[in-house]
């Protein structure tokens, strides 16, 4: 490893910029914008160079000429704003693997950035000094007040190596430029880190990585790429309900469940327990028979690519007979799982090694012949196949896997043309201050069988060709940044992730549409800038913790505010590769509202782990139309302006309030996330119950980025907005930047429909809101057009799902039709207009509204 002493001293002065560049390295070590310091005290080793010197160009390390595959407006967006970015370099007297060098001191400037606190998930973390950054920082957003503007300085991959941001002494930035190989080094660098300034936040962020993806040339902007079909549908996920215990008979029945009640799933995921997985001590060709213990899975390899035996033992048409359908208690279930981790953990304080009197599984579906028969044709195809066919919109069927095949790889000499070696897992130094979890203490105690990495497309085409045949649409890939822990020999980090992002991509494009995957475990630039080409949907937070597993005096409230902050902050710089995904989560769950009201506007999709039979169908309701699609927004949601630079979670004063926009409305989501958060001190989330009370704040309509999305920018310049309030069912009309007051109770929300009011003529006024029976009621809004004939002025308006529509009307309406027949309506001389959509099998309900 180097360190700032191993630096070319004195060989490299004020780099040249071109002179449109805002960013300057002054003769006295500043770097600045427009004459504002930003970094100074610039080690004489670091350079600044202009954006795109050979604009617009660009080959990676295989040679590979990318511009005439990017987008011609994004190459022309990119051009015209070339000015506001630069490039961050350094040189060294030595080669190294891993270099720590600082790029300046950043100091009393308010920043706002996204940092690893665990191997896979990221966070925000606000502060003024480069010495409050937290270590392996992937994002820094810097505010510059003096100039209105912003500044994002983002790490980059270069060559082989990649970077992060590190904190340092004394206010110093230190950047981390690393092999992850000792045996990959080198000396001189002249892109690990760009920098990007603008006066919109949110445009300053899309800018740099749009300036990015031109120079990298190596993954594609979510605006590029399809999205899963999943994604504006309703699902369900056997995770919370079974654990590693899920089978084909509690499968069946939790599908069963939502959709006889008015809920079809539309997708559904097979979550971890459906491999055949074992471990080293084990037969190699037999399942796993203790799986108990927790993080025993973490233990196991894959060993083949069909499914485990209890999937193989279901056959065609068992579910299908009412008569001799097997049953399915989820009570007796939890029961027996209860015992079994009782039992494992009783051995584990007693150190008894002997299994033989474990239960093996649990299981609603026996089989008269021992042992399991493959040829007689069971396991997942029949299962999906009888599944489509007693639940005809269920439309996806997603399985779980590990990026390397299981959580601790594959086996060793069992699957027949890989060739897999158990690697040593080794932690790296950036991560050492990261969270203590399971999973990193599992994976290095058992390492990882890695497929060699010529192989790595192999190893998917076979696992995803399988799978595409027996009726499986996509797949949930985990576990994924575990390959910096076996990158050594291997070429390091980038080389290795190289060669199994590109042939995760193929097998992606060829078996599952080239969209059918959901990124999980994956939040490192590594991932973002080498594996999404096609990849366009990723897990946005951590998980949906329905209780602290550590436990907690607060109980199951205090990680549900953290996991809303994960997702939004997160999106910051996510969404410029992938749709986010905010995780699924129970609808029975103490805070089941408070995630719902966060789910409904994230503009992904919508899903619940919840056990069979145990649902809270009324909240459902708000979220689910009964064809199983949901109101979805048109944008991912994001924290708005006035949070970015503070902190929602424990500063005692500060509302988490996001935003999105739907075709013709905005929506703002207030959410009281305080009382945990990140604890610098002990490396891990903690909480904070002084913080844990009611907390007041403003909304307005200037809080929704109209600008965002094209069609939405006109909405900017309406001189009244009418603002719709979900939990307290008011309805008022406001300026643009008239303030509404606020007060929410701890893990409580309010959803702000924002409406741009029209003006009809000189007295007549409309807004829409939409469905008010739905969280995100703006998203029933498909078509909206105004007209007039003489004196009367009609509003035609396109509507998704049924319920109680709800607008603003400065007055009475004629008469309403609602697909060419006249209906009842509700008009009060405050405006408040209401009236009922029926439901027409998902066909868009027509309204006609005519008004004197």
């Amino acid at each position: 490893m180097a360190s700032a002493n191993n630096i070319v001293s004195g060989k490299i002065s004020t780099n040249s910029m071109n002179s449109a560049s805002r960013f300057s390295l002054s003769p006295n070590r500043n770097i600045s914008i427009d004459n504002i310091t930003l970094l100074s005290q610039v080690p004489h080793n670091v350079t600044l160079s202009p954006n795109f010197t050979n604009f617009p160009t660009t080959i990676d390390n295989d040679h590979n000429n990318h511009s005439n595959n990017i987008p011609a407006h994004i190459l022309k967006s990119v051009s015209s704003k070339s000015e506001n970015g630069a490039f961050l370099g350094l040189s060294l007297n030595q080669p190294s693997d891993r270099i720590l060098n600082p790029v300046g001191r950043l100091l009393d400037r308010k920043f706002l950035s996204i940092f690893r606190f665990k191997t896979w998930w990221s966070t925000m973390w606000v502060g003024s000094s480069g010495s409050d950054l937290q270590m392996e920082t992937q994002l820094i957003l810097l505010q510059v007040p003096e100039i209105n503007s912003y500044v994002a300085i983002i790490p980059l991959i270069e060559g082989d190596f990649r970077s992060a941001i590190h904190p340092g002494s004394d206010g110093q930035v230190i950047l981390c430029v690393e092999s992850g190989s000792t045996k990959v080094k080198s000396k001189t660098f002249s892109s690990c880190a760009y920098l990007h300034a603008g006066a919109n936040p949110f445009d300053v962020i899309r800018d740099a990585f749009s300036a990015i993806r031109v120079h990298l040339g190596t993954f594609r902007l979510l605006e590029e790429k399809k999205l899963p079909r999943i994604v504006d549908k309703f699902g369900w996920c056997s995770w919370d309900a079974f654990y590693l215990t899920v089978e084909p008979i509690g499968l069946w029945h939790g599908v069963k469940s939502l959709a006889e009640n008015g809920f079809p799933p539309r997708f559904l995921i097979i979550d971890d327990g459906w491999q055949s997985i074992n471990m080293d001590h084990e037969n190699p060709f037999e399942d796993s028979k203790d799986l108990t213990t927790l993080g025993s899975q973490m233990l196991c390899r894959l060993y083949r690519f069909q499914e485990n035996d209890k999937f193989v033992k279901y056959k065609a048409g068992v579910m299908l007979s009412p008569d001799h359908a097997p049953k399915f208690d989820q009570e007796m279930h939890d029961k027996m799982f209860q015992e079994m981790v009782a039992l494992a953990e009783k051995k584990k304080r007693e150190g008894n090694c002997d299994i033989s009197y474990s239960p093996k599984t649990i299981e609603f579906l026996k089989e008269e012949e021992e042992g399991v028969e493959r040829s007689r044709g069971g396991g997942l195809g029949p299962l999906v196949g009888d599944l489509k066919e007693k639940f005809p919109k269920l439309d996806d069927v997603y399985v779980w896997h590990a990026l390397c095949g299981a959580w601790g790889g594959v086996r060793p000499g069992a699957i027949d043309g890989l060739d897999a070696k158990v690697t040593r897992a080794k932690l790296a130094a950036g991560l050492e201050k990261t969270m203590d979890d399971l999973a990193v203490d599992m994976i290095i105690q058992g390492g990882i069988g890695l497929v060699e990495p010529n192989q790595a497309a192999d190893l998917y085409e076979s696992m995803h060709s399988y799978l595409a045949d027996v009726g499986i649409t996509g797949v949930k890939v985990d576990v994924i940044h575990t390959l910096e822990y076996v990158s050594e020999d291997h070429g390091g980090r980038v080389r290795l992730a190289k060669a199994y992002y590109d042939g995760l991509n193929k097998s992606l494009e060829k078996n599952f549409g080239g969209s059918g995957l959901i990124a999980s475990m994956e939040q490192c630039n590594d991932f973002f800038f080498l594996a999404t080409k096609h990849i366009s949907m990723a897990r946005a937070g951590d998980d949906f913790w329905f209780e602290d597993p550590n436990g907690d005096p607060m109980g199951a409230y205090w990680l549900q505010g953290v996991h809303m902050i994960h997702c939004s902050y997160n999106s910051l710089w996510q969404g410029q590769f992938v749709q986010p995904d905010w995780d699924m989560f129970q609808s029975d769950h103490l805070c089941a509202e408070f995630h719902a009201g966060s789910r409904a506007i994230c503009g992904g999709p919508v899903y619940v782990s919840d056990k069979v039979g145990r649902h809270d169908f009324k909240l459902l309701r708000k979220l689910v139309l009964p064809d199983g699609t949901i109101l979805r927004c048109q944008h991912y949601a994001l924290p708005t302006r006035d949070c970015l630079f503070e902190n929602p979670l424990f500063d005692g004063k500060t509302l988490l309030k996001i935003w999105n926009l739907n075709k013709f409305v905005g929506v703002i989501g207030a959410f009281n996330c305080q009382g945990a958060g990140w604890y610098p001190e002990e490396h891990k989330c903690k909480a904070y119950p002084q913080c844990y009370k009611s907390m007041s704040g403003v909304v307005s309509a200037d809080d929704v980025e109209w600008e965002q999305k094209d069609s939405t920018a006109i909405y900017r310049n309406a001189e009244q907005y009418a603002i719709f309030m979900h939990k307290s069912d008011n309805l008022v009309v406001k300026k643009p930047k008239e303030q509404i007051n606020i007060t929410l109770q701890p893990s409580s929300f309010e959803i702000f429909t924002i409406s741009p009011v029209h003006r009809l003529n000189e007295g007549a006024k409309f807004a829409p809101i939409g469905l008010e029976n739905m969280f995100n009621s703006g998203g029933a809004i498909e078509s909206l057009e105004y007209g007039s004939k003489i004196d009367i002025y009609s509003v035609n308006i396109k509507v998704k799902g049924t319920g109680k529509f709800l607008a603003y009307s400065s007055e009475k309406p004629k008469e309403i039709a609602v697909n060419g027949d006249k209906v009842e309506f509700e008009w009060s001389t405050n405006g408040i207009l209401r009236f009922h959509v029926p439901w027409i099998c998902g066909q868009l309900a027509k309204v006609h509204i005519s008004i004197n």
